[in-house]
């Protein structure tokens, strides 16, 4: 199993490179992991990406991907140029395919996103969902699976259910961290770190309570202490 420090993954939700900048400038020997979703990539962030990573760190873009298949290929195939460490995709089968085809050979992990872990039973009803998310989750992990994908995102509310659907080998990547005594913010399926990596979480993804800490490196060093609490 990979260290703690390997495992925690920092999501790099804020609205300018210069504010990326002094995070990851804050975290310098804390941390080595960053998530860029779309909020940085559409203010430079894809140029920031490979700068982190020219210096050493590990990006996990999170674009969540899904079109047709020759343009989910194509894309993936630039995303695996950039030597990103992880990419999402939204689980849809032939999307997977898609991927899997387009990054063979290459070290690019790409995650297949099942629920996202701001909705809830009654949000999937309105965006027209039968199942519960426990459900869609286990579908989806299970077509991941299949598909070939490195891995799934999901809830750690799920993580137990979906590391005995993948198997010991495949990521399981969980957003919707907060650690003790944390404002959920718009997260409504929270874990704290400890339980997340007890449930069977590859990685975390933390953002808003290291990056909007008055202390980042503070808060993150506290993060890694409650992921040490959990087996390795």
């Amino acid at each position: 199993m990979q260290p703690v420090r390997d495992r925690l993954i920092v999501g790099l939700d804020l609205p300018t490179i210069g504010d990326a900048e002094k995070v990851v400038a804050a975290l310098d020997d804390t941390v080595d992991f960053y998530k860029i979703g779309y909020q940085l990539v559409f203010a430079g962030g894809l140029e920031f990406a490979r700068d982190l990573i020219a210096s050493g760190k590990k990006i996990f873009l999170d674009m969540k991907l899904l079109d047709i298949d020759n343009t989910v290929a194509r894309g993936v195939e630039n995303v695996v140029a950039m030597n990103v460490s992880m990419l999402t995709l939204h689980a849809y089968p032939k999307a997977m395919a898609a991927a899997v085809e387009a990054a063979r050979g290459s070290d690019l992990c790409l995650l297949g996103v099942t629920v996202l872990t701001s909705m809830d039973a009654d949000d999937l009803k309105d965006a027209g969902y039968a199942d519960d998310p426990a459900t869609l989750v286990g579908r989806r992990a299970k077509q991941a699976r299949d598909a070939g994908m490195g891995g799934v995102v999901c809830s750690a509310r799920e993580a137990a259910m979906v590391r005995g659907i993948v198997g010991p080998d495949m990521a399981v990547v969980t957003p919707g961290i907060r650690p003790a005594g944390a404002d959920h913010g718009d997260q409504k399926r929270v874990v704290a770190p400890a339980d997340a990596l007890k449930a069977g979480a590859s990685h975390l993804v933390v953002a808003r309570p290291i990056v909007k800490a008055a202390d980042p490196a503070a808060a993150a060093r506290a993060i890694l202490a409650e992921m040490d609490y959990a087996p390795a």
